[in-house]
């Protein structure tokens, strides 16, 4: 049976009909900002560099780097991080 490809466009119009949560859909990364003391990072695959003035991980589809100052891990899980310190710059790569 030969596999169907999916036009980009048609496959947004499926999930926007569907109304199926687009960062399962995609594997998109969550990003939830509170001012410039927190940053929430979800549907991360791993982390790359951490230092107190940046911090670098990989996304399931790009790579996420935040500099600043003080940068500090609370907390993380298999799926969520949280990261605090003056956060100066977000970065998509």
């Amino acid at each position: 049976m030969k596999k169907m490809k999916h036009h980009p466009i048609m496959k947004e119009h499926m999930v926007e009909a569907l109304e199926l949560p687009k960062d399962l859909v995609y594997h998109a990364a969550i990003v939830t900002v509170l001012g410039n003391r927190e940053l929430t990072l979800e549907n991360y695959r791993g982390m790359i560099e951490y230092h107190t003035d940046h911090v670098c991980v990989q996304t399931k589809n790009c790579r996420v780097t935040v500099t600043g100052q003080n940068l500090t891990i609370p907390y993380y899980t298999n799926d969520e991080m949280k990261i605090t310190g003056l956060i100066k710059t977000i970065m998509y790569e």
